[in-house]
């Protein structure tokens, strides 16, 4: 029986130290596992697809600082934090390149951590790929996106407006519209474990930031397209049929990109996990001919 082991990384910023929380499981070459930004976002998300394949891989799940049972401190998130505490964590962690695969806005995280550290990335998968945020998506403009941003910070308003965005109708609502195909998976039980995770003591800053386009890695898709297209380790983007009108229009437009390989599988947004046993068979191959050439091992940070 393969066994799952928690464990948790100290990052600082700014001369304070958060604890991030991580999951290994498996044995072999390491494949770094990145849920998606959300309300709800967890590395949970990310657990079928790590069983799948612990059995020829070490598969590494982690909760973003903000998100999960990472700590939540009352910070302003932008993609500079979320940057330096991946790149410490990739540094810090493993001893050889790592495979990742990023859902999501986590795509183009992933993208940029290839840029800055090619050696220390061997191939990336991205699965159902996003850059901008449901406010700025939905045609908010940005100066009130972030006051509404600023307005979730306040003690009382702020805490008042995130509950009343994180009730189990509203959750049940939205993943009903976005984020899952099958309604039937969304049991009370279901609901019910994905508003714990919006109860935590300072949960509201970092998905704040996400939803009024505060954590988007790049300003438009021709940014996202340059980064894609100019990736030094081999990509594969796994398409979502039935995504959102827009978000389906991004993903055809980075598949449609000579050089980067793709496929689409069924699900929308939350594909990764409704659909791990499809995504996991996608992306094996790709995984299993990637790493095989990866670069050589590198030293490890003891920083």
């Amino acid at each position: 029986m393969t066994v799952k082991t928690k464990h948790q990384f100290s990052f600082e910023w700014n001369r304070h130290r958060y604890a991030i929380a991580y999951d290994t499981i498996g044995q072999g070459k390491p494949v770094l596992l990145l849920p998606a930004f959300s309300t709800v976002s967890s590395r949970w998300e990310m657990k079928e697809i790590a069983e799948q394949i612990a059995n020829r891989y070490q598969a590494v799940t982690l909760d973003w600082l903000g998100f999960g049972e990472s700590d939540r401190p009352a910070l302003d998130y932008q993609p500079p934090l979320l940057h330096q505490m991946l790149q410490a964590f990739v540094k810090q962690t493993f001893s050889e390149p790592v495979a990742v695969i990023a859902a999501g806005h986590t795509s183009g995280y992933a993208l940029q951590l290839a840029q800055e550290q090619p050696q220390a990335c061997s191939c990336l998968i991205l699965v159902a790929p996003t850059w901008r945020g449901p406010l700025p998506t939905m045609g908010v403009p940005k100066p009130l996106a972030a006051a509404v941003r600023q307005l979730v910070r306040f003690p009382v308003v702020g805490q008042a407006l995130y509950q009343a965005n994180t009730t189990k109708g509203f959750l049940r609502f939205m993943y009903g519209r976005h984020v899952y195909v099958d309604q039937s998976r969304l049991t009370p039980e279901f609901i019910e474990q994905k508003q714990q995770i919006t109860r935590q003591s300072g949960a509201r800053f970092a998905p704040a930031a996400f939803v009024t386009g505060g954590l988007d890695p790049v300003s438009d898709r021709q940014e996202f397209v340059q980064l894609l297209q100019s990736s030094p380790v081999p990509v594969l983007v796994i398409l979502a049929n039935q995504a959102p009108p827009y978000s389906k229009q991004e993903m055809a437009a980075m598949a449609a990109l000579p050089g980067i390989q793709s496929l689409t599988l069924p699900g929308t947004l939350g594909m990764y996990e409704e659909y791990a046993a499809e995504v996991t068979e996608a992306a094996l191959p790709f995984l299993d001919a990637k790493t095989s050439t990866s670069h050589p091992a590198l030293p490890r940070s003891s920083g």
